[in-house]
């Protein structure tokens, strides 16, 4: 008889997310609200549309961070921004 293998069940790790910005730049209308209420991660262009300070089209939003982020995305007037999780 051969020996066989037993799967051991080892400790189950969730996937990483990071929670990230998104903006709907069709959405967006510029009105400069999210960059008010978020300084942190975003600044206005100079026509009132947001930016992010680290370049990147969807910024990741420290978990100290996220009660203000949520606080801009309910704010929106157009709907434009929302938060996503993605793989770390």
């Amino acid at each position: 008889m051969s020996p066989t293998r037993q799967r051991t069940a080892g400790p189950r790790t969730r996937p990483r997310s990071i929670t990230r910005l998104h903006i709907d730049w069709v959405a967006c209308e510029g009105r400069g609200l999210c960059s008010e209420l978020l300084p942190e991660l975003l600044e206005p262009d100079p026509w009132g549309y947001p930016l992010a300070r680290d370049g990147s089209r969807e910024p990741a939003v420290p978990r100290a961070l996220e009660a203000h982020a949520t606080r801009a995305v309910e704010a929106c007037p157009v709907l434009a921004l929302r938060l996503v999780k993605r793989p770390a």
